[in-house]
């Protein structure tokens, strides 16, 4: 478990990140009997403001709160959403991203596994992951063909969600004809539901919650405060990691067996292309020996959604400091008592557009029943929101059409990649998200809401058509989910094996959402703990 300098430097297996897959697959190897070190560039998450799922709000909304766990990175300009440099939050600490993100549970559609197992990803088909996640799971609602109790992570529902919430619910069935469902996590994604959160008993359950912290295997050594510099390739095998801790020293770990980066979709490639594993040619215009030349950063995608807010009676909630402020105050007098126990979204919804192709849903919508910022979060300032009681719809772009880049800015390890993920770059995906934030003025008309809704607050109803279309170029937002830099397959585009091996280097693998060949059909943090998972199935040789 976690523990004080001086560190170990050597381990059977050493696991770059402690993130959702991250400490997944350190816990699991660990768990096998194997000594396992976990490196951590960020502090420890054994504090009130990562543990308490509620406090998502003020740890993205107030810059000197977000800077505690934060990368603090930002996109290239966007030139097709207005040259706008988007944030890329990315979790620095415990847990990684699994541990500052909004909770939201979606395993995403099984026609998304069965796709990559056509695409020649042997052992990712839809069956073989949900045993995956059934094992990850300990589910409220209790085992059965698809659902797994008793794992790392429980999965619960908000059971006092705003009357809005409930009235959404119904509005969009009547809206869209969708049926309203149990479980979107289940046989059918298609539908509406209440939000499955990875929180219970007002805590969070990251990756590092279930995997680090209550799985405690004896023979898991975590690093905090330690930055990966490279991967040490010897004869074309990696045999361990440089190091830079804390106090600026810096040392090698080696690896007896197997190095496995899990730094997510920016540090994974990062650390590849600094190691010598990237386009041979950009690596030597940074200087960099080439050891395999690999398409590593190709591939960028990530899903984007569009705000809109209401005026609504029926929410409760309001966005201020004092709000938050009480709300606090009496969480910590009586755990579990107050909307912090929850994650701050309380509906999902997995609709067609008319885009939808195999008969699987191309538009998610998330819920919250509060106000939310407008135009955008761009800046790094508290943004106001306004301070009427609210609901919010994202209208969320799940399979974007656009495919961008990550790049080396400079060979130093602690410079900011080039993060492109060329937002809006293909028209059809600014067509869905017009054709969704249209969707949600119809279903926010319904009668369900009894009149509780009195007006669009944001963006407004003035904008239509191609008024609404070009407002989304401002509006539009990253919903913090890039994937696919280390894809992988079978073909020349692929970075690693359907094994999660990085071609060209023996003993190392890559296991994180960075390995997506494309990207699943709703919140990636889940799929992420199940990639850890089948990872450690792999290297263990349990197929």
């Amino acid at each position: 478990m976690a523990k004080k300098a001086p560190y170990s430097n050597e381990a059977d297996y050493v696991v770059v990140g402690s993130g959702s897959s991250g400490a997944t697959i350190a816990g699991r190897l660990a768990q096998s009997g194997a000594k396992v070190i976990v490196l951590e560039a960020g502090k420890s998450d054994e504090k009130f403001l990562t543990k308490k799922p509620g406090m998502i709000g003020p740890m993205h909304a107030v810059p000197e709160i977000k800077k505690l766990n934060d990368w603090g990175y930002y996109s290239v300009p966007q030139k097709h959403i207005l040259d706008r440099k988007m944030p890329v939050p990315r979790g620095k600490v415990l847990g990684g991203s699994s541990s500052v993100n909004g909770m939201v549970y979606v395993r995403g559609n099984r026609a998304n596994y069965d796709s990559w197992a056509a695409e020649g990803c042997t052992g990712w088909d839809a069956d073989t992951v949900n045993a995956a996640y059934k094992r990850m799971e300990d589910y409220e609602g209790g085992a059965d063909q698809f659902r797994g109790e008793g794992g790392p992570i429980r999965v619960t529902v908000n059971k006092t969600p705003q009357e809005g919430s409930l009235q959404f619910l119904q509005a969009t069935a009547d809206a869209t004809g969708c049926e309203i469902l149990d479980d979107y996590n289940g046989a059918s994604q298609e539908g509406v539901g209440r939000m499955q959160q990875n929180a219970a008993d007002g805590l969070r359950y990251s990756s590092a919650r279930g995997y680090i912290h209550h799985l405690a295997p004896p023979t898991l050594e975590v690093q905090t405060q330690v930055l990966v510099t490279k991967v040490v390739i010897e004869n074309g095998r990696a045999t361990g990691v440089r190091v830079r801790d804390k106090d600026g020293s810096e040392r090698t770990i080696r690896a007896g067996k197997e190095v496995v980066l899990a730094a997510g979709f920016v540090g994974s490639a990062q650390i590849l292309m600094l190691s010598g594993v990237g386009h041979a040619q950009h690596l030597k215009d940074h200087g960099i020996e080439v050891v395999s030349d690999l398409p590593v950063g190709d591939n960028l995608h990530d899903h984007m959604f569009h705000a809109m807010t209401f005026h609504a009676t029926t929410s409760k909630m309001r966005g201020n400091a004092w709000f938050f402020a009480k709300g606090v105050a009496k969480e910590v007098a009586r755990p579990g008592s107050t909307f912090l126990a929850n994650s701050v979204f309380e509906v999902l919804a997995f609709l067609k557009t008319s885009q939808a192709t195999n008969n699987v849903p191309d538009l998610q919508l998330h819920l919250l029943p509060w106000s939310y910022v407008s135009p955008n979060q761009d800046e790094p300032i508290r943004h106001d929101v306004d301070p009427r009681p609210a609901l919010t719809v994202l209208t969320t772009l799940i399979y974007p059409k656009s495919r961008g880049t990550l790049r080396l800015a400079s060979a130093d390890p602690t410079a900011t990649p080039l993060i492109d993920p060329a937002y809006l770059a293909e028209s059809a995906d600014l067509d869905l998200l017009t054709e969704g934030s249209e969707l949600v003025r119809e279903i926010f008309n319904g009668a369900a809401f009894k009149g509780a809704i009195k007006d669009e607050i944001h963006p407004g109803r003035s904008l239509q058509g191609s008024d609404l279309r070009q407002a989304i170029l401002n509006r539009a937002t990253s919903v913090y989910h890039g994937v696919g830099t280390c894809k992988m397959g079978v073909d020349e585009t692929a970075v690693v094996t359907p094994d999660l091996k990085v071609r060209g280097v023996e003993g190392l693998r890559v296991c994180d959402a960075s390995i997506m060949p494309s990207i699943t059909g709703g919140n990636t943090n889940a799929p992420a703990i199940m990639i850890g998972e089948r990872g450690a199935d792999l290297v263990l040789g349990r197929g």
